[in-house]
């Protein structure tokens, strides 16, 4: 039985090219700076006031507790911060390595699909490339939202 905890560290470990730095949730740090871009972090919360998806789910949701197998659906923010905003001419100037980070993240999870089999089916993720706020700043990126089954 894997735990939330052991499937998060298993997540930040994951090997994306081109990405400088991966933030596990003991290492999430309050500002970043672009010398530490692009960055991937971990993020198992959603703040109302900075929220990263315009649909609400449910972070938690029971899959089967009775009877058979104990399992539950986690929903995590894998968020990748790729340049400042304020950075070069816009977002023009950032799209095409942004796209090449994107395919680059894809290709690592296509090749762990359940996290060193931490989860119990694959991941099922959403992409949705724009900017984002982060500390005192925005920031072009992707918000990677992971949808993951594991047993309680």
């Amino acid at each position: 039985m894997a735990t939330f905890r052991a499937a998060l560290t298993q997540l930040a470990s994951l090997s994306v090219r081109g990405v400088r730095n991966n933030f596990d949730l003991d290492e999430t740090p309050s500002s970043l700076h672009s010398p530490q871009l692009p960055a991937l972090l971990v993020l198992p919360v959603e703040l109302d006031a900075d929220r990263l998806f315009r649909e609400r789910k449910d972070s938690l949701q029971t899959a089967a507790f009775s009877g058979g197998a104990k399992s539950v659906y986690y929903s995590v923010t894998h968020l990748l911060l790729a340049a400042p905003a304020e950075a070069g001419l816009g977002l023009r100037s950032h799209l095409p390595r942004l796209v090449d980070l994107i395919d680059s993240y894809t290709a690592a999870l296509s090749a762990d699909v359940t996290l060193g089999d931490q989860l119990l089916a694959p991941a099922r993720v959403g992409v949705e490339p724009g900017r984002y706020p982060y500390g005192e700043r925005e920031f072009f990126g992707c918000a990677f939202r992971h949808t993951w089954l594991l047993e309680v």
